[in-house]
Order: structure tokens, then sequence, then C-alpha cells
């Protein structure tokens, strides 16, 4: 049986890219010949503020006092499992050594980057949770520098919770700057901060396009594209959990796409029926963002079964992926493709996002089919090295000797020979490569 859309998209989530990336590209090129001054331009030019750009211990203390005790108790709490998760995850990579052959030995080093810029979006919302996902895992990785960098309301500046949250975090400096300025800022190493070697964080298509250009120079999480889910249901699935899901997921903005995917037709229908009622009891900005998101982007497919609504999944390699279905121990083995992975009603993609420990930062636009989230291993350079005895290094400079020769490469050919010759004088070796 074919896959059946009983809602098929009528658009697909893509920036202007060309419009987009010209604009980026010579405010980038401002900043990095106009350095402070430039940006402090694009900063009141874009943000409308004129405050102060590296908050002080004063401001920052100011700020805190600022959060309701209540909300400090959640970012707190959000901040104490994400830790947890991240030291978790920087467990699983150890340094190593091993004896390739008799008397060489090589090994591998985890080392964090120096300095790490967090972006944290602001705009419509403040995105505290951004804030914890990315200075946490930075903080845990061992970073040494570490800026968060967050847009600030016009003549006001960043939100008392985003500077709570960075600070308590581990952020050595909170930047005041957003957009392009601030990536620039960051990876330029503008007003006294150190040089980036690795950008962080989502936001917008301006940001994103900038990570885009600056990479090779930094260190990037990844290109973000609008967020999007998926949810695999079958016939034991709650149609009003599912809709609710789906819209929570659709209020994200106008452009972010939700999927169903299920073998049970009598649930689709009923999911399609519900979704616009949840839609309507939004706010209104949120409902607008849902209301688009829905009309335009979303889907519903059904497919023949469970075997089949896996691969579908796969093929679309979501970013959040939802699994309301039996058997959840078969899904979790099966599934290859996403971002972070939520199974059983009991749990939801906005737990991830908010509180529950693993990042929020994940691949968009079927990303996944190659790449995971944000984590402690993104700030962490995996990197070897290889010691001998002279023992050691004589089987090895003979191969490298005749595939260097092969390969046309008579400089290297010429580093291994050198070792022989001087190491043991009186034996003769076959160094001449055969074709």
């Amino acid at each position: 049986m074919p896959r059946e859309y009983l809602k098929k998209a009528t658009l697909h989530a893509r920036s202007d890219a060309g419009e987009t990336r010209e604009i980026v590209r010579g405010i980038l090129d401002d900043i990095e010949a106009g350095g402070d001054a430039a940006a402090l331009e694009y900063a009141k030019k874009f943000d409308k503020y004129e405050g102060e750009i590296l908050l002080s211990d004063e401001a920052i203390a100011a700020a805190t006092a600022l959060v309701p005790e209540k909300l400090r108790r959640d970012i707190d709490f959000s901040h104490a499992n994400v830790k947890k998760f991240a030291e978790a995850q920087k467990g699983t990579v150890q340094d190593f050594e091993i004896e390739v052959v008799p008397g060489l030995t090589a090994g591998q080093k985890a080392i964090p980057v120096d300095a790490a810029g967090c972006y944290v979006p602001g705009g419509r919302y403040s995105h505290i949770a951004s804030a914890i996902m990315t200075v946490t895992t930075a903080k845990v990785a061992g970073c040494k520098n570490i800026v968060a960098c967050s847009p600030p309301r016009p003549d006001v500046g960043i939100a008392p919770a985003i500077i709570y949250a960075a600070h308590v975090c581990g952020a050595d400096k909170i930047l005041a700057m957003g957009g392009v300025q601030g990536v620039a800022a960051m990876t330029f190493g503008l007003f006294g901060l150190p040089k980036a070697n690795i950008l962080v964080g989502p936001g917008n298509q301006f940001v994103a396009e900038a990570k885009r250009m600056l990479f090779g120079r930094v260190g990037i999480d990844m290109i973000a594209g609008p967020t999007d889910s998926l949810i695999l249901a079958d016939k034991t699935a709650d149609p009003e959990v599912v809709a609710a899901d789906l819209v929570g997921q659709a209020e994200h903005g106008y452009n972010s796409p939700v999927w169903l995917v299920t073998d049970h037709k009598p649930l689709a229908k009923e999911v399609m029926r519900l979704v616009p009622k949840h839609i309507e009891t939004l706010p209104e900005v949120n409902r607008d963002n849902a209301t688009a998101a829905w009309r335009d982007y979303a889907e519903v497919i059904v497919c023949a079964d469970r075997e089949e609504m896996a691969a579908c999944s796969d093929d679309y390699a979501p970013e959040h992926l939802t699994v309301q279905a039996e058997d959840l121990d078969w899904w979790l083995n099966r599934l290859s493709c996403y971002g972070s992975l939520f199974l059983g009603e009991e749990t939801t993609v906005a737990f991830g996002d908010k509180a529950a420990g693993t990042n929020h930062v994940l691949p968009t636009s079927g990303a996944a089919s190659y790449t995971g989230g944000l984590s402690v291993h993104k700030y962490m350079k995996i990197v070897t090295w290889q010691r001998a005895t002279r023992e050691g290094a004589k089987p090895v400079a003979e191969a490298t000797a005749r595939i260097a020769r092969l390969e046309g490469m008579e400089g290297h050919a010429r580093t291994a020979d050198i070792r022989l010759k001087k190491y043991f004088p009186d034996e003769t070796f076959d160094l001449t490569a055969d074709e």
C-alpha cells in the first residue's frame, strides 16, 4: 500500500537564501573592517539599543533580582537536569592509548575548545532554555571562555531571566547584542572578548546565514532552519494528546512543519478535526503562527503498517520525533533518523525543549539523517597522538616508504628512509614501490 496523504504541504520551509546572504555578507564585512564601532552602529540600527554591551557584575545582579523566585527555581531545575545529562555524555568520550604494533603506541585525547560563543534568541520570546542548553554544555565540556549573546529589547536590554540563566549556567561574559552583529562580535573578538572557536545556538535566518558564512573560520554546531516535528501514532494513541502536541510545535513559527504518520486512518481524521480547535484557543501571536504552519506546511500520512511508518519517518529525518504507539522498544531499535526521540505519551517535545535534560539545539530540515544535536562533544576536539620505539617504527617506516612512492610522494617516502638509515645502518630494506 503506498503512503496516503490525507493532508499534503503546499509550501516547504526554505529561506530566501540569496537576499539573506547578500545582507549578511555586507554586515560581516563592515564589522570586520570597522570593529567595535561598526558593531555598535548595527546594534543601534537593528537592536535599537545603546545601553551596556558587556554586562557588568552589578547589571547581572540587578537582573537576577528581577527574576521571580519561582522562575529561578525552575531555571535551576532545568540547569541541573541538562548538566547531569551533559556530564554523562562527556563520560562516553575517554582518552586512551593502544599499542598498534609492538613498539608503536597511538592514543586519543578529547580537548575542549577554549572559547565558545552561545547565541540565545530574543525577539518575541525570551529563550531562557536556549541559554541553559548552550552555556551548560559548554561549561561541562570544559571551555575556559564562554560568552552568551542575546538581543536586547529596545532601550531596555536583555530579558532578566535570560541573564540569570546564562549566569547561573556558567557564562563568563554576557553580550547584549543580537543578530549578525552579535555573531560577528563573538567571532572577531570585539569588545575585549576572546575570539570564539565555536558558535552555537539557534537564531533567525540571518543568524543562521552568518554562521554558515563564518564556518571554517570558526566551528559551528549546525545550520538550523525552521523547527520541525513528526509524530508516529497507532490506534492506541489519544487523538487529543496528538493534536495538542502537533499544535505545540506549530506555534514556533509560520513555517514550522509538523507531520503525523499513522497506520490508523480514523485516528488521523480525528486529529485533523481537533487541531483547528486547539489552535483557536491559543493567544493571538501563537495562533497566527500555528494556523499558517498547519495550513501550509503540515502533512498527515497514512501507512500500511508500523514498518512503513518507521521508513516514512526515517525519510523525513525530523528534528523532533514522538512515538505514541505500542511496543516502544521496537520503535527505539528500529528508528534511525531523528534529532531527539520522545517515546510514549508520558513525555513530549516541550519537555526536551525546556527542562528534561536532553539538548534542544537539534538538526532541522532533514539534517538528522547525518548528524545529531548539540552536546558536550560539539565543544571538544577529538585528537590523536603517537610515539614509537625505533624497533616499533621499523615496519611502519617500510610500509610508509613503499606506499608513498606508489602514490608519487617521494618527499614523504624519504622521511621514512632517513629514519631507517639512521636507526638501522647495517640493514638493507626494499623500499621501492611495486606497480
